[in-house]
């Protein structure tokens, strides 16, 4: 089954290339935007069909390896 994992900073932790991206976003005529956050997302291939089971495997991954659980925070989507 196909699935995405998304890691964000924690909601109080700086985001220094968040900043950047937002102040050059403003520099080239983008008012509009603020509180830029960045991210990363890791899509993995596991092997089985029970969602339930995948998505399990899939958090378990995330806090051991892929988000570092201090100043992140992750969610599991399974996609098929």
């Amino acid at each position: 089954m196909k699935v995405r994992v998304t890691v964000m900073l924690k909601e109080g932790v700086l985001d220094p290339q968040g900043k950047a991206i937002d102040h050059a976003l403003q520099t080239l005529g983008f008012p509009g935007v603020s509180d830029v956050r960045v991210g990363k997302i890791i899509e993995l291939d596991v092997a089985g069909t029970d969602r339930a089971a995948v998505t399990k495997q899939a958090e378990k991954m995330a806090s051991n390896l892929l988000a570092n659980m201090v100043i992140e925070d992750f969610s599991v989507e399974v996609l098929a």
